[in-house]
């Protein structure tokens, strides 16, 4: 036998997948053709490698538009962007590199040493926006296909209405799609 390890089941998943009798009948008329979904970024050494552009959207406009996409904002979130200090751009292009947890030992994960490696990989700070374009990019399944639970940019902290400083952050969990804003003013920060 040319293939050992196939079996009725193997068979009849692809038969499936190909969208059953039709769908194969299609794919061996070459009507349908099959390929490997592409992802829009690259994970390499534990960092993950991607760009998004700026449309020069407001702090408020954010708001809108991702809630108005059923994405959730916490409150914290909402208070950065309608800071004076959130300062949109347009047509920037940032490439983005995301430093994965796994590269710094548990005690490290702290914004003070991920700055440190940032710095050291010659990274440049980001905008605060580049966190609403990233929630608008992936999906909670792309964050969890990327081995991560939250992305927090490391922008200059914008202060909240009670002048603390914040990080914004792009959170997956049983409870939505979250566009948050982390405290940035721990002692080991």
């Amino acid at each position: 036998m040319k293939y050992p390890d196939i079996t009725l089941g193997r068979v009849e998943a692809v038969w499936n997948k190909l969208g059953g009798e039709e769908g194969v009948d299609r794919f061996l008329r070459n009507e349908l053709s099959v390929s490997e979904p592409t992802r829009s970024w690259l994970e390499e050494d534990g960092v993950i490698y991607f760009s998004v552009t700026s449309d020069g959207t407001t702090g408020e406009d954010w708001i809108k538009r991702l809630e108005g996409n059923c994405f959730r904002v916490r409150n914290y979130a909402k208070q950065v962007l309608r800071s004076p200090d959130f300062k949109p751009t347009n047509g920037m292009t940032t490439e983005v590199a995301v430093l994965k947890g796994m590269l710094f030992e548990d005690n490290d994960r702290i914004t003070k040493k991920i700055r440190a490696e940032a710095d050291k990989r010659k990274l440049s700070k980001p905008n605060a926006e580049l966190v609403c374009l990233i929630r608008e990019k992936f999906t909670d399944k792309e964050i969890a296909a990327m081995g991560l639970i939250w992305i927090v940019a490391m922008h200059e902290p914008v202060h909240d209405s009670d002048g603390d400083p914040r990080l914004l952050s792009a959170s997956r969990g049983g409870t939505g799609q979250w566009l948050d804003a982390d405290d940035d003013f721990r002692p080991d920060n």
